[in-house]
């Protein structure tokens, strides 16, 4: 069992963090070209500058994961198998997933990490083990994924309820299938299979 403590609030640099232990979170990670970085520089200047809010810039880089920019590595089967038997590999484990998907660009998770474990070392040990496994099935070395995901804590039911659902319609919203069981690589289709 870990026993490094969760971290509280903190930044890395890119973006604030929250990890309190036992939170249920909404996570988001990248490939690390699914955005260029000009786009995300100009995001950031606008949010600096008050053009638009934190929550307008997030909206923003979802939309444009969606566009399925980039290698979309995760859309070779054989590269979302593997990232989706780590996922379930530590539900029960080290946390409770709730809802997940593999998109071709990004991953959405919505976890509650298990005593004893933070949010930072689930994330940290997913994304190291998943990149160097994809770059092995790949033939590939360098970055896999964007340094730091994207982390929201769920405020009450309402907020869980919505992000629940917005995971699992995210192929549908994307154009990727019509219904959200029909992601196989998904919460959705696992509870309908």
């Amino acid at each position: 069992m870990n026993q490094n403590p969760p971290k509280g609030r903190y930044s890395r640099g890119y973006l604030p963090h929250y990890d309190l232990g036992g939170v249920t979170q909404f996570l988001t990670y990248r490939l690390a070209d699914s955005l260029p970085q000009n786009v995300l520089e100009n995001l950031r200047l606008q949010v600096e500058r008050k053009l638009i809010t934190d929550r307008e810039m997030l909206i923003s880089i979802e939309k444009y994961l969606d566009q399925g920019i980039g290698n979309c590595y995760l859309r070779q089967t054989k590269i979302a198998e593997m990232m989706e038997e780590n996922l379930l590999r530590f539900d029960g484990v080290k946390y409770k997933l709730h809802a997940w998907v593999v998109m071709p660009n990004h991953v959405h998770l919505l976890l509650t990490p298990k005593e004893g474990y933070s949010l930072s070392e689930i994330v940290h040990s997913c994304k190291s083990y998943t990149s160097n496994q994809a770059n092995k099935l790949l033939n590939r070395t360098g970055r896999f994924w964007f340094p730091e995901p994207f982390d929201r804590f769920m405020r009450d039911y309402e907020h869980f309820e919505k992000t629940f659902n917005y995971i699992e319609n995210n192929p549908v919203k994307a154009g990727l299938c019509e219904k959200q069981s029909d992601w196989r690589f998904s919460s959705a289709w696992h509870r309908k299979n």
